[in-house]
């Protein structure tokens, strides 16, 4: 029985499908171990969206080449989809398979040859199947991939392809599986969420979808993942406050709170829409975990516009920000843009919209000492009797308890915080 071992990098739609390409490898009678240990097979299930993730894929592939110089190392993901032939180039390489070949990955795994499809020529969702998932209580399930978006800095529309939406039966069914699986609570995935059954010959949406999962009470817990500020619907938002199952929870891709910056990205936003919408979240869903990506630096940006960022920032009731500094990716539209601006700039600038988000992380944290939150049990360590979950609203906490918990949502009182999470005296 060959080893095969997955090395994953970027979103959790590239999170879901190393597990559906787990599966299918062990479906084919290959044994999958970790990737830090010899292997005859490695597979970096790469990302694209900053040069560091493009780096940290080649350092992994030269990595597994010195766990086991004898093994078969082969590249996939986004990188392989734009830069075949820049992976192609490294030694330590044997195969680059793009995207839409991880549906094939058992027959390919083999294959000397470069196998990329032309993504945007793919034309409907093909989901990868997927029962279980590595960590036992939660799982991801990809309900859409592609974007149509193109925004100036982005490079994911030419490694994803076109907006293409999995059919609604095989979301219920795949959600079926995962619950009669064990699992408590399923994160619906996506490149853009938002653009769900826009594509289908009669078109739908995301909160037809999500109505629909609700209503039947297929999983205990349901979490919509990362959806674009002008997608946030009124209906969305009267449907997650009256439901029991929907997660109290969003990611908003933010990336500039300048109105000129935000055109100059593409974004079909303003600044004060964004403001609108995070009063009408918090409003409905008093209790919401908000989190949003930012990007310092982008080419153009002047200090004013940088100040109108921090502003916002500061003014409103984020739970958490993921912090980007500008990243050229060549082929985008912002990479021919003048105005890029030096190093030092961008990291500085990065550095001190990290400094806001440990604060509003902090402030939101710590409005929970004192209450009462249901946790779901992902974890415990027998030797210290600390057991870890995940709360509705997307809060890490620790506790004492025992392995039996694993699994079960249990109500615990609050009585700290330290920043990252909450804990239990």
């Amino acid at each position: 029985m060959k080893r095969v071992a997955i090395s994953t990098l970027g979103c959790k739609t590239n999170q879901f499908e190393s597990a559906a390409m787990t599966e299918q490898l062990k479906t084919a009678g290959y044994r999958i171990v970790p990737f830090n240990e010899p292997s005859d097979i490695y597979i970096i299930n790469s990302c694209t969206v900053t040069a560091r993730t493009d780096a940290e894929t080649r350092r992994l592939i030269r990595r597994a080449r010195r766990l086991n110089p004898e093994s078969r190392i082969i590249a996939t993901g986004c990188y392989a989809q734009v830069a075949p032939g820049e992976l192609e180039k490294m030694p330590e390489l044997d195969s680059v398979l793009g995207n839409q070949e991880k549906l094939r990955i058992s027959e390919l795994l083999e294959s000397t040859e470069l196998s990329v499809s032309d993504i945007a020529a793919i034309g409907r969702a093909e989901p990868l199947k997927l029962t279980s998932f590595a960590e036992h209580t939660r799982a991801f399930l990809q309900i859409q991939n592609g974007c149509n978006s193109f925004c100036s800095y982005c490079i994911v529309p030419y490694a994803r392809g076109r907006s293409r939406s999995v059919k609604t039966a095989d979301i219920l069914q795949g959600i079926r599986d995962l619950a009669a699986n064990g699992f408590k609570e399923v994160v619906l995935t996506g490149i853009h969420l938002g653009a769900y059954g826009l594509d289908f010959p009669a078109p739908t949406s995301l909160t037809a979808l999500v109505r629909q999962i609700d209503a039947g009470s297929i999983v205990p817990r349901l979490r919509i993942g990362s959806i674009e500020p002008n997608e946030v619907s009124e209906e969305l938002l009267e449907l997650m406050a009256g439901s029991r199952n929907i997660c109290p929870h969003l990611h908003l891709p933010l990336q500039s709170g300048s109105d000129a910056v935000l055109q100059r990205m593409g974004r079909p936003y303003t600044a004060g829409y964004f403001r609108k919408i995070m009063r009408r979240v918090s409003t409905a869903l008093p209790d919401v975990f908000i989190g949003a990506d930012v990007i310092a630096g982008f080419p153009g940006e002047t200090e004013a516009e940088y100040n109108e960022t921090v502003r916002l920032l500061e003014d409103l009731p984020f739970s958490d920000l993921h912090v980007f500094p500008y990243s050229s990716r060549p082929g985008t539209k912002a990479a021919g843009m003048p105005g890029h601006l030096p190093s030092p700039v961008v990291t500085e600038r990065a550095a001190r919209l990290r400094t806001i988000a440990t604060s509003k992380k902090k402030i939101f944290l710590e409005q929970f000492i004192g209450r009462e939150l249901e946790v779901l049990v992902q974890g415990c360590n027998e030797t210290s009797g600390i057991c870890n979950g995940l709360s509705r609203n997307y809060i890490s906490t620790s506790f004492a308890g025992e392995k039996s918990l694993i699994n079960k949502e249990v109500s615990l009182l609050i009585t700290g915080s330290n920043g990252e999470g909450c804990s239990v005296s």
